[in-house]
C-alpha cells in the first residue's frame, strides 16, 4: 500500500508537469494541475494515511 500510495504522488506531481509540455492553452493547464492536485491527495490521505494508521505505533 506505500509503494501505491507514493506511485499516486509521483504521477499527481507529474501531471501539471507534463501539461506544460503538451498544451499552451491556460485553462487546459488548469484542469490538469486541478487533477494532478486530487490525485496527489488521493495518494496521501487515502492510500498512504490508511497504510499508516493499519500499522501504528499506538496500536500495538
Amino acid at each position: 500500500m506505500k509503494i501505491l500510495g507514493l506511485a499516486l504522488i509521483i504521477v499527481g506531481w507529474l501531471i501539471p508537469v507534463l501539461a506544460l509540455a503538451f498544451t499552451s492553452s491556460n485553462s487546459a493547464r488548469l484542469i490538469l494541475s486541478l487533477v494532478g492536485i486530487g490525485v496527489t491527495l488521493v495518494g496521501i490521505l487515502g492510500v498512504l494515511n490508511k497504510a499508516h494508521l493499519k500499522h501504528a505505533i499506538w496500536k500495538q
